[in-house]
C-alpha cells in the first residue's frame, strides 16, 4: 500500500472520530474475547497430549455393581495393573499412582505438602516429564526421591542436590536421586515430589477392593482399545477373578479403560483434579465465533452508514477513471487497516486482562502463551480474514453503485440490502438474549444449590487436616479445641459429608430374603450429628462405648453399631423406626443404632445413594470444629496455639467446610462466570450494531424527518417512529430466541439430580431489558435527527 493510502485512510478517520472509535472498540472487543477464549480452548484440548507415549496411555477405573447398583469410580486396588499386565500381552506397562498430603521438614519448619506422589518404578518411563538431572529408574529403590524443580529449590535453593536427604513425617529419610521439570499446567498429574509405591503399606498385597488408587497403562504400539476392553470385560467375569473378589450371583467388578487424551474433557469421573467439560468447550467455542460475527456485522453496518459522507469521494474517483477493482481494493484495504489496529490493540489488553482471566477460570496461562509464533501468526492471519470479510459487502457495495446515481442523489442503500442487515440484527439479539437467559439460569442454579437443604449445615466448620502420624495426639487436642470459648462442638471424620470417597457392600437379611447392594461409609468420632447438625429421625447417637481402638479387630460376638440414611433404609425395605436394632453386614456385622436424614454427600448432579456412619477414630483424617462466628480470628487463634503445643513442628492449616463444597461445583462456577462475562459483551457489541443500523435509518430518512417536522411533528413523534421499526426486530428476537434458550437451559439443568424449575419471568425480564436499551440506543439517534434545522435537511431537495 502506497504512503498516500495511508495518509488519506488516517485523514478519513480522524474526520470520523466518532465512527472511527466505535468501529476499532468493537473489533477490539471481539478479537480480545476471541484471544482470551482460544487460549482457554487451547489449553484444555492440549491437556495430557504433552507425553511421548500419550496415545498409548489408558486409564484404569473400576466400577462395582451389587443388588441391581453401580458404583463407577476413577480409582482401582491394588492388583489391576499388575493383573491386566499379567493376563494381556498388549498390555506393555502400568503404573500405580496415590498422592496423599505429606509433611515435608526443613531445619525446624514443618510444611504439608499436597503434591507428595507415590507411583510404581515405571512411571518416569510411561509419562514424560522431564528429569532434568539424576536416574530416571531411582524409584526402583524405596529410599529414594525424585523433586520438582520448584520443590528443590524451595527446600534447598539449588537444584544441584543429587545425593543429599530430606525427611518426610518427622522419621522417614529419603535420599533425592532425581530432579524433575514442574509439570505443566495443562497435566492431570501434578507433583513436587515422587517416591516409590511400595512405601505404601497397601503394596503388600494385591486386591481388587480398598481402590484407592489410580492406575494407568501403557499398551504397546497397534493395540486396539476397544478390542482391549472387550477382553478385560470377559477376563473379569471369569470364574477364577469372581472367586478372588469373592462375588455373589449378581455382582460384578469392571475395569474400564479411557484413553489418558481424552480423560479431562470426557471423563465424568475426576482425578487429581476437576475435570473439564467437552460442551462447555463447545459452547465457549461457539460463543467466540458468535461475538466475532457480531463485530463483523458491526463494522459492515457502520461502513455503510459512513458510505453517505463519501458521495463526493466515490463519485469523483469514478469520474478519473477508477476501477470497481481499485475501489474494491481501497476500502478493503481501509477495512483491513482498521483491524490491524484493533488485532494490535487486542493482543495488548489481553496480555493486560490475563490475571484477571486465570482467576476465572482457573487456569495459569502467561504472556509467553501468547507471544509465541504460532499463536501470533493465528491472531495475524485471522484478523487479516477478519479485516478481508467486514469490509468485503460495504466495499462491493459502495464499488458497484451506478456513477449517475451517485450524482444524482447521493448514496443510498437499497430496501434488499436494508433487510439483510436488519436479519444481522435480529440475529445479534438472538445471540444476546440467548446468553443473558442461559447465564441467569445458570446463575440461579449455582445460588440454589448454595442455598439448598442439604441436610446439614456447612457453615462455620472449620476443617483440621489430621495425618496418621498424628493420631495418638488427636484426642488431646480434640479436648483442648472443645474447651475453647467460641467453640460450638468438635469431632473427626475420614472423609468430609459433602464429599464420600470410602465405598463397602451392605447386606441384611429381610422380609424379602437376602438384600445387598452397594453403600459409602464415613468411619466418625463421637458428637459428629451435633457438628455438622444433621437430624436423627430414629434411634440414638453414637455414644462412647460404640467406639473401639479398630474397627477390623472386633469381635463378632460383640457386633459393631451403625447408623444408616433413610435412603439405605428404604432399600432394605424398612421403615426408619423398623430398622432400629436390626442386624447389617459391611464384611463387619452390626446393628442399626440410629437413622439420619438424608443429605448431600456428594454432587448434586447425583441423587443421594445409601449411606452408613460407623463408630471409629482409626481412621480419622480430619478433625471438624464448629465455631460461633463471633470474634472468629481470635478463636482461630487459639486453635492454633493449641495446635503448637499439642502438634509441634507441625505447620497449622485449615479451610472451612464450605470451601470443599463450592470445590464440587468448580467446573459450573467457572463456565457460569464466562458465560455472565461474555454475554454481556456480546449484548454490548450488539448495541454497537444497533447503533450501526439507526444510524444508517436515521441518515436515509433525514428529509422525511424534516418533513414531519415542518408538518408539526415533535421529536416524541419522531423517536416513537424511528424506535418502532427497532422494536419489532427485538421483538422477533425474543421470539426465535425463547425456546432456543429454554430448551438449552433444560438441557443443561438435567445434568443435576437436584435442580431449580426454568422460571417464565427471566424471559421477560431478559426481553424487557433488550427492547428497553435497544430504544434508548435508536432514541439518541432520532433526538439527533429531530433536532436538525428542517430548512437545513430540505435545502437539497
Amino acid at each position: 500500500m502506497s504512503r498516500n493510502f495511508f495518509r488519506f485512510t488516517f485523514r478519513q478517520m480522524a474526520m470520523q472520530k466518532g465512527f472511527t472509535f466505535i468501529n476499532i472498540l468493537g473489533l477490539t472487543v471481539g478479537l480480545t474475547s476471541c484471544v482470551l477464549i482460544g487460549l482457554f480452548i487451547t489449553n484444555e484440548f492440549c491437556y495430557d497430549r504433552f507425553h511421548a507415549n500419550g496415545d498409548r496411555i489408558v486409564r484404569v477405573t473400576t466400577e462395582f455393581g451389587r443388588g441391581g447398583t453401580s458404583n463407577p469410580i476413577a480409582t482401582t486396588g491394588t492388583k489391576a495393573g499388575p493383573q491386566l499386565k499379567r493376563t494381556f500381552p498388549v498390555i506393555e506397562d502400568y503404573v500405580r499412582t496415590y498422592l496423599s498430603p505429606t509433611i515435608v521438614t526443613r531445619g525446624d519448619e514443618h510444611f504439608k505438602e499436597k503434591g507428595f506422589l507415590y507411583a510404581d518404578p515405571s512411571f518416569f518411563s510411561i509419562f514424560s516429564f522431564p528429569v532434568l538431572k539424576g536416574d530416571p529408574n531411582s524409584l526402583r529403590q524405596r529410599e529414594n526421591i525424585a523433586l520438582s524443580v520448584s520443590a528443590a529449590e524451595k527446600y534447598f535453593g539449588t537444584t544441584d542436590i543429587i545425593g543429599k536427604t530430606i525427611t518426610i513425617n518427622d522419621s522417614k529419610q529419603y535420599t533425592i536421586s532425581a530432579i524433575v521439570q514442574d509439570p505443566p499446567s495443562n497435566s492431570q498429574l501434578k507433583f513436587d515430589f515422587v517416591v516409590s509405591f511400595y512405601n505404601l503399606d497397601a503394596s503388600k498385597n494385591e486386591i481388587w477392593y480398598t481402590a484407592n488408587y489410580i492406575t494407568y497403562l501403557l499398551l504397546r504400539k497397534g493395540a486396539g482399545v476397544v478390542q482391549l476392553q472387550s477382553q478385560i470385560d470377559a477376563y473379569m467375569e471369569s470364574p477364577q477373578v469372581r472367586k478372588d473378589a469373592g462375588l455373589e450371583k449378581g455382582d460384578y467388578i469392571k475395569m474400564n479403560l479411557q484413553l489418558l487424551k481424552r480423560v479431562h474433557l470426557y471423563s465424568p469421573l475426576a482425578g487429581f483434579e476437576p475435570n473439564g467439560n467437552i460442551t462447555y468447550v463447545y459452547v465457549l467455542m461457539v460463543i467466540a465465533a458468535l461475538i466475532l460475527i457480531i463485530a463483523c456485522f458491526n463494522y459492515t453496518n457502520l461502513a455503510i452508514a459512513l458510505a453517505s459522507a463519501r458521495t463526493g469521494e466515490i463519485g469523483i474517483r469514478k469520474v478519473l477513471g477508477a476501477r470497481p477493482k481499485q475501489l474494491f481494493g481501497r476500502f478493503t484495504g481501509e477495512a483491513m487497516l482498521m483491524t490491524g489496529i484493533a488485532v494490535v490493540l487486542s493482543v495488548v489488553i489481553a496480555i493486560g486482562l490475563l490475571p484477571l482471566f486465570n482467576g476465572m477460570t482457573g487456569k495459569q496461562l502467561v504472556a509467553a502463551n501468547i507471544l509465541q509464533f504460532r499463536p501470533l501468526m493465528a491472531i495475524l492471519i485471522a484478523g487479516l480474514v477478519i479485516g478481508f470479510l467486514a469490509g468485503a459487502y460495504p466495499a462491493l457495495v459502495l464499488t458497484n453503485t451506478r456513477l449517475i446515481t451517485i450524482l444524482r442523489s447521493g448514496f443510498r442503500v437499497a430496501g434488499g440490502q436494508g433487510g439483510v442487515r436488519r436479519t444481522l440484527i435480529v440475529l445479534q439479539f438472538v445471540i444476546s438474549l440467548f446468553l443473558i437467559v442461559t447465564t441467569v439460569v445458570a446463575i440461579q442454579q449455582m445460588s440454589y444449590i448454595r442455598n439448598k437443604d442439604i441436610g446439614m449445615d456447612r457453615d462455620h466448620v472449620l476443617v483440621l487436616p489430621i495425618d496418621y502420624d498424628m493420631l495418638s495426639r488427636y484426642e488431646p487436642l480434640k479436648t483442648a479445641v472443645a474447651g475453647m470459648p467460641g467453640i460450638l462442638s468438635v469431632s473427626g471424620t475420614t472423609d468430609l459429608p459433602v464429599f464420600v470417597r470410602w465405598g463397602d457392600f451392605l447386606t441384611s437379611y429381610t422380609a424379602q430374603g437376602r438384600v445387598s447392594f452397594n453403600i459409602n461409609t464415613i468411619p466418625v468420632d463421637l458428637n459428629y450429628l451435633t457438628t455438622m447438625k444433621m437430624q436423627l429421625v430414629a434411634g440414638s447417637d453414637f455414644t462412647a462405648a460404640d467406639f473401639m481402638a479398630n474397627s477390623w479387630a472386633r469381635d463378632s460376638a460383640k457386633p459393631g453399631r451403625y447408623i444408616l440414611n433413610e435412603t439405605a433404609v428404604r432399600k432394605l425395605g424398612w421403615t426408619p423406626q423398623e430398622a432400629i436394632g436390626k442386624t447389617v453386614d459391611r464384611q463387619i456385622p452390626g446393628i442399626v443404632k440410629g437413622v439420619v436424614k438424608d443429605f448431600n454427600f456428594r454432587s448434586m448432579h447425583e441423587p443421594i445413594g445409601p449411606l452408613m456412619l460407623w463408630a471409629d477414630t482409626s481412621f480419622i483424617r480430619a478433625m471438624l470444629v464448629r465455631v460461633s462466628g463471633q470474634q472468629l480470628s481470635s478463636t482461630i487463634h487459639q486453635i492454633g496455639a493449641a495446635w503448637k503445643t499439642f502438634v509441634p513442628g507441625r505447620e497449622f492449616s485449615y479451610h472451612f467446610m464450605d470451601e470443599d463444597f463450592d470445590h464440587l461445583y468448580v467446573s459450573e462456577q467457572r463456565t457460569a462466570s464466562l458465560f455472565t462475562t461474555f454475554a454481556s459483551l456480546a449484548i454490548f457489541l450488539a448495541c454497537l450494531g444497533l447503533f450501526g443500523l439507526a444510524a444508517i435509518t436515521t441518515v436515509q430518512r433525514t428529509k422525511e424527518i424534516g418533513i414531519r417536522r415542518v408538518l408539526g411533528a415533535d421529536v416524541l413523534q419522531i423517536c416513537l417512529l424511528i424506535g418502532n421499526s427497532f422494536l419489532r426486530l427485538v421483538v422477533i428476537a425474543i421470539l426465535i430466541a425463547a425456546p432456543m434458550a429454554w430448551l438449552a437451559a433444560g438441557k443443561w439443568l438435567e445434568t443435576f439430580a437436584y435442580r431449580i424449575s426454568i422460571q417464565f419471568w427471566i424471559f421477560l425480564a431478559a426481553g424487557a431489558g433488550v427492547a428497553l436499551l435497544a430504544f434508548g440506543v435508536v432514541t439518541y439517534h432520532a433526538l439527533r435527527a429531530a433536532s436538525i434545522n428542517p430548512a437545513k435537511s430540505l435545502k437539497t431537495e
